[in-house]
C-alpha cells in the first residue's frame, strides 16, 4: 500500500523541524520568545538611546568645561605675567620716591631743604625752588601709587582667575566622572543589545525554519484538500452520467409493464435528474468560497509587513495582502480590513474553511485561513508575511466570511 503524501510530508517535516527541539509543537513558544526577546530589544534599544543622548550631552559640557578651563587657564597665565609687569614697575616707582624723599631730606646737596634756603636770594626764588622740588618728588609719588593700584588690581585678577580655575576644574573632574559612569552604563548596555539582538537572530532563523515546514504542509493540506474535490465531483459527475442514462431508459420499460395514456406527456430527462453538486463541509446553506486564495495567500509568505501596503514588491499591511490575493481572483476588495467584513458570507468558526477571511481585534485586523487552525497574515510593522494559528489571537477573534 502506497503511503499517503500527507504522512510522507508529516514526517520530512519532522526530520526538517529536528533542530528545532522535537516537532512543531515547539512553534507557539518561538513564536512568544520572539516576540519577548523583540520586545526586550527594543526596551534594551530605548534605554541605550537614552543613555547615548545622555552620554553625548555629558561629554560635550565636559569639552565644553575643559574647553573654558583652557581659556581661564590662559586668561590666568596672561594676569600672572601682567601682575609680574606691574610689580617691578611698582617696585621702581616706590625705589625712585625713597630716593628722593633721601635726597630731599638727608642729602646736603642744592636739592636738599637748607641748600635752597641758603642757596635763594630772595623769598620768592625760595618758594618757586620748593615748589619745583615738592612737584618732582609729587610726581614720583604718583607714579608709584599709580604702580601700586595697578598691582593690586592685576592681583585681584589673578586671584580671581586662580579661583575660578579651581572651579572649573572641578566641573571637569565632575563631567569626567559622570561620563565614566554613563559610558560603563552604555557600554553594559549595548553589550546586553547585542546579545539579545543575537537571540532575536537566533530565534528569527528558527521562525524562517518552522515557517517553511508550516507552509509545506499547509501547500500539501490544500493539494489533497484539492484532489478530494476533484474525486467528489468526478464521483459526482459518474453519479449523474448514470442516473440520466437509468432515466433514458425508463421509457422503454414503461410501455412494456403498463400502457401510458395520451395525457401524461413523455418524461424530460434534463428536469427530472437531480445533479449533485461538490459543497463544503457544512450545513450546506454556504456558499463553496475559494479556497484557491489560500495557495495564492502562500506564494507571498516572507514578504515584509508595509503600513498601507499592497503590492509584494514593497509590502503589505493586512487588509492589502487580502486585497491583492482576491484581485487576482477578479473580486475587488476594498483596502479596509473594516470594510472587508460587510462582503460576502458570515462563516462559524468550525466551519471555516481555506479561503476564508478570519477577522480580529474589533476588525482591525484581517487574514486568510488555509485549513489546519491556521491563517496567512501581515502581522506588524518589522514582521512579514507569515503562518500562524487563529487560536494565538484568543479573545481577539471576531468572525469570518467566505466570499
Amino acid at each position: 500500500m502506497r503511503m499517503p503524501r500527507t504522512t510522507l510530508v508529516a514526517l520530512l517535516a519532522l526530520l526538517a523541524g529536528a533542530t528545532l527541539a522535537g516537532d512543531l509543537s515547539a512553534a507557539p513558544g518561538t513564536k512568544q520568545q520572539l516576540r519577548d526577546k523583540q520586545a526586550q530589544a527594543h526596551s534594551v534599544l530605548a534605554q541605550v538611546n537614552q543613555l547615548d543622548a545622555r552620554f553625548g550631552a555629558t561629554v560635550e559640557a565636559w569639552d565644553g568645561a575643559k574647553y573654558e578651563l583652557g581659556l581661564t587657564q590662559k586668561e590666568l597665565k596672561a594676569d600672572r605675567a601682567t601682575l609680574k609687569r606691574a610689580e617691578k614697575q611698582r617696585r621702581v616707582a616706590v625705589a625712585r620716591v625713597e630716593a628722593r624723599l633721601v635726597a630731599l631730606y638727608e642729602s646736603d646737596s642744592d636739592s636738599s631743604t637748607v641748600g635752597i634756603l641758603f642757596g635763594s636770594s630772595n623769598l620768592s626764588e625760595v618758594l618757586n625752588r620748593l615748589d619745583a622740588v615738592h612737584a618732582v618728588a609729587a610726581e614720583d609719588h604718583a607714579l608709584a601709587a599709580q604702580a601700586t593700584a595697578a598691582r593690586n588690581r592685576y592681583a585681584a585678577a589673578e586671584q580671581k582667575a586662580q579661583s575660578l580655575e579651581k572651579q572649573r576644574a572641578a566641573d571637569v573632574a565632575q563631567l569626567a566622572g559622570q561620563r565614566q559612569k554613563i559610558g560603563s552604563m552604555l557600554a553594559e548596555r549595548r553589550r546586553l543589545l547585542a546579545s539579545v539582538q543575537g537571540e532575536v537572530t537566533k530565534l528569527q532563523a528558527q521562525e524562517v525554519r518552522e515557517q517553511a515546514i508550516l507552509a509545506a504542509q499547509a501547500k500539501e493540506r490544500l493539494a489533497e484538500e484539492q484532489r478530494a474535490a476533484a474525486a467528489r465531483a468526478a464521483t459526482a459527475a459518474a453519479a449523474a452520467k448514470a442516473a440520466a442514462a437509468a432515466a433514458a431508459t425508463k421509457p422503454a420499460v414503461a410501455t412494456t409493464t403498463a400502457p401510458s395514456t395520451a395525457s401524461t406527456p413523455p418524461s424530460d430527462p434534463t428536469t427530472t435528474v437531480s445533479v449533485p453538486t461538490v459543497t463544503p463541509p457544512s450545513s450546506g446553506l454556504l456558499p463553496a468560497g475559494h479556497p484557491e486564495a489560500a495557495t495564492i495567500a502562500l506564494k507571498y509568505l516572507g514578504i515584509p509587513y508595509q503600513w498601507g501596503g499592497a503590492d509584494p514588491a514593497t509590502g503589505f499591511d493586512c487588509s492589502g495582502l487580502v486585497m491583492y490575493v482576491y484581485a487576482q481572483l477578479g473580486i475587488q476588495l476594498p483596502h479596509y480590513a473594516a470594510a472587508q467584513f460587510g462582503f460576502g458570507t458570515a462563516v462559524p468558526r468550525d466551519e471555516l474553511q481555506p479561503g476564508d477571511l478570519v477577522f480580529f481585534d474589533k476588525l482591525g485586523h484581517v487574514g486568510i485561513y488555509i485549513g489546519g487552525g491556521d491563517m496567512v497574515h501581515a502581522p506588524e510593522t518589522g514582521d512579514v508575511v507569515k503562518i500562524e494559528a487563529i487560536s494565538d489571537f484568543g479573545n481577539n477573534y471576531v468572525g469570518a466570511r467566505r466570499l
